[in-house]
């Protein structure tokens, strides 16, 4: 997806997509690059500024558009991925940082002359060493800058400097005495740089804005740089695609083998986790300060830092033509690396979003409102009464609070409020607004355990589905209830992941049919009432047919487990062998070949909320350790600003899934992104906190547990489809890549 999700944020990546077609095409840009880096503006900047593109988020009344901060981000993100040249980024982000300011002449006035097509840059106060010294009418500011994009095409800068005991920030009049701008040679050939150099520089009141936060405008310019490195990124992904898919080696499309596969699947996963990123940080600016700069400093880490390696990713799968001249790639592999450099060091993100996130979390949540007050009054009448009463039972499959069993749970589960997508009676057919709300009403109440399904919220939308009514009221109300627990009897020692070669017969005998094989690596077969089982029907259909979907109970006569010991020396595994178990008629879903789509479906069910695990807090010792003074806070800050950015991208990445589905947009490749994805974040999670805390982990009863949660760590890589698995769907599937 890109930044843009409304019909008119696309319609306006695509009007500047369609700009960029006819006036900058990349073989003329290369024609002119001289021409930028010495700060000539390109031949169609009047034509840019005529269309309003440069000034999309600025007010009406100056000249502006009217439009949002991520309407502005969608153009530069398609901008970008053009390769449009010359300081659009610079000239939009002035604009942004100008309208912090207090609404005065001279912020007015700035914010005219930059509807007017003024072009400008930014110099922020971390980046000089500017110092203003008051002065009859106004201000004497000497200093320099860091090399600064867009400083000699500048026709205006707005600056900050030291002013003692505040910052100070100013427009300065690149033609005024006592400035100096020295170009230098840019990494980024489509764009000038230039190091700002005040000596004795007059600043007078009239070219002062107050009441700008520098926090604040430091936000504002790393959620543009954001959106424009989500176009690099953006760009490399489809590029790469159409070559993998083209270009042939031994015969056929290089495309088709599997290392380019993982390795194009995982830059998409890195777009998308870039592009959510960007997008959170756009739509904070509007939010309290600490929640902006959470998903600013995020950005930073989540799509401008990575651009560089991610280019280079794609390099090396283009080969040794991406590293030519000619080739476009290196093109963007410098606007890439010119963007990270623009915000400094990315470590002090990092640092700040940990110290940020140590005692606040980032709410991606949407603002709904009053929307559905009817709806509304009903689930919380609901939950009120929920919170008077307890569970007095433990689970069928654990003694964990959300598989408790009692009059608070049945009462949930009888007004249909622990899966409530799933329609009456099981369910309330809660649209995606309405499944919102009762995310948001339980969250209101945190001393409300909200009940889980476990295994069986994979199962039972078959049942719902391919069941008759019967055989639904035997079993989804009790399971609803927590009284059943189910196990999933899917995979096989031969069969792993690829489930079609499955070898569990089924044979037809009168009023069922008799099974025989071997599964394994089954959740909590030794806790489950029922499980849901595939065995091969018609051992002459083809692999993918000839497959029935059955209910087991698994108590029945020729059911033998053997427990998995698992690396912790617990056993929730289990070796499951089936020696002429009988199933009853009623008890195949569907027909005697229906199991396949059946056990894609609940795979679909699994990997869906096995990507929500997000919401569960995975750096909490992380954020013990940056609660305590230690000689290595700043690495401890560090790790956990770089797991929080990670984790919020995940969240937002689904946030961005559920408006979609809520403007009736078909569902897209999220959950498999989000489980590729949740298995980065939990590796990058788990090294840190292993590292940070040793020597703790040479005991497995340190405290807090340190080998205990990590030694669990495989179900949850494993679980839903391992990481390679997924990488095929998103290889395949999505971005349309041969199989082998």
């Amino acid at each position: 997806m890109t930044i843009g999700l409304t019909p008119e944020q696309q319609q306006l990546a695509a009007a500047v997509a369609q700009f960029a077609a006819r006036h900058a095409p990349i073989d003329k840009t290369r024609g002119s690059f001289d021409a930028l880096a010495a700060g000539e503006l390109p031949l169609w900047w009047d034509q840019f500024v005529a269309n309003g593109f440069h000034a999309v988020h600025l007010p009406e009344e100056v000249g502006g558009q009217g439009g949002t901060l991520t309407d502005t981000a969608c153009m530069l993100e398609a901008a970008t991925t053009a390769l449009l040249p010359g300081p659009v980024q610079s000239t939009v982000t002035a604009g942004a940082v100008a309208l912090l300011a207090d609404d005065t002449e001279a912020r007015n006035t700035l914010l005219v002359a930059l509807a007017g097509g003024a072009s400008a840059a930014v110099i922020f106060a971390e980046d000089n060493d500017f110092r203003a010294v008051p002065v009859a009418g106004g201000w004497e500011v000497s200093g320099a800058s860091v090399p600064t994009l867009g400083a000699r095409s500048a026709h205006t800068m707005l600056a900050a400097a030291d002013a003692g005991e505040r910052t100070l920030w100013f427009v300065i009049d690149p033609q005024g005495p006592g400035i100096d701008v020295v170009g230098r040679r840019g990494t980024d050939k489509t764009v000038d740089v230039g190091a700002v150099r005040l000596d004795g520089y007059r600043c007078t009141d009239s070219a002062v804005l107050t009441g700008i936060d520098d926090a604040r405008a430091r936000c504002v310019a790393i959620a543009l740089a954001a959106g424009a490195a989500s176009g690099v990124i953006r760009w490399c992904v489809h590029a790469v695609t159409e070559h993998l898919r083209t270009r042939e080696q031994f015969g056929k499309p290089i495309g088709a083998f599997q290392a380019l596969q993982h390795q194009a699947a995982m830059l998409l996963v890195n777009s998308e986790l870039a592009t959510s990123a960007a997008w959170d940080a756009v739509r904070s600016a509007s939010e309290e300060r600490t929640q902006n700069q959470i998903a600013a400093w995020g950005a930073a880490l989540m799509a401008i830092s990575p651009a560089p390696d991610l280019v280079l990713d794609t390099l090396t799968m283009f080969g040794a033509i991406g590293y030519t001249w000619e080739h476009d790639l290196h093109l963007y592999w410098r606007r890439a690396t010119s963007l990270a450099a623009s915000i400094g060091p990315a470590g002090r993100y990092a640092e700040s979003l940990g110290d940020l996130s140590r005692t606040q979390n980032r709410d991606v949540s949407l603002k709904l409102g009053d929307l559905d007050a009817d709806f509304r009054r009903s689930v919380a009448t609901v939950l009120d009464e929920a919170s008077t009463l307890r569970n007095d039972r433990p689970g069928r499959q654990g003694d964990y609070e959300n598989l408790a069993t009692g009059p608070q749970r049945t009462l949930i589960a009888e007004a249909g409020l622990i899966a409530p997508h799933w329609p009456r009676p099981w369910g309330v057919d809660a649209t995606q607004l309405q499944q919102l709300i009762i995310d948001e009403e339980f969250a209101k109440r945190p001393g409300l355990v909200r009940p889980s399904l476990g295994i069986s919220e994979w199962i039972l939308p078959t049942l719902i589905s391919s069941a008759p009514e019967h055989i639904q009221q035997r079993f989804i109300p009790a399971t609803q209830r927590g009284e059943l627990g189910w196990c999933q009897l899917f995979s096989e020692p031969g069969a792993g992941s690829d489930l079609a070669s499955l070898t569990t017969r089924a044979t037809k005998v009168d009023g069922g049919w008799r099974i025989d094989g071997h599964k394994i690596w089954t959740s909590s077969a030794h806790t489950a009432d029922y499980g849901a089982l595939l065995a091969r029907t018609d051992p002459d259909a083809a692999k993918h047919r000839g497959i029935g979907y059955f209910i087991v109970d698994m108590r029945s006569e020729g059911i033998e487990l053997q427990p998995i010991r698992q690396a912790t020396g617990e056993s929730h595994f289990n070796e499951v062998f089936l020696t002429d178990v009988f199933v009853p008629d009623e008890l195949l879903l569907g027909g005697p070949t229906d199991g396949w789509n059946l056990a894609i479906a609940t795979m679909a069910q699994e990997r869906v909320a096995i990507s929500g695990y997000v919401n569960f807090d995975r750096a909490s010792i992380l954020r013990g350790l940056a609660a305590a003074d230690r000689p290595d806070r700043s690495r401890v800050l560090a790790a956990l600003g770089e797991a929080d950015a990670y984790a919020n991208a995940i969240k937002v990445l689904a946030v961005r899934e559920v408006m979609r589905l809520l403007d009736g947009q078909a569902a897209g490749p999220a959950s498999s992104i989000a489980k590729v994805a949740m298995n980065v974040m939990l590796r990058r999670t788990f090294k840190a906190t292993l590292e940070l805390t040793a020597p703790a982990a040479l005991v497995e009863d340190s405290d807090p547990a340190i080998v205990e949660p990590y030694f669990h760590l495989p179900a949850e890589l494993i679980g839903g489809g391992t990481r390679e698995i997924q990488l095929n769907i998103i290889a395949q599937m999505i971005l349309g890549l041969p199989r082998a």
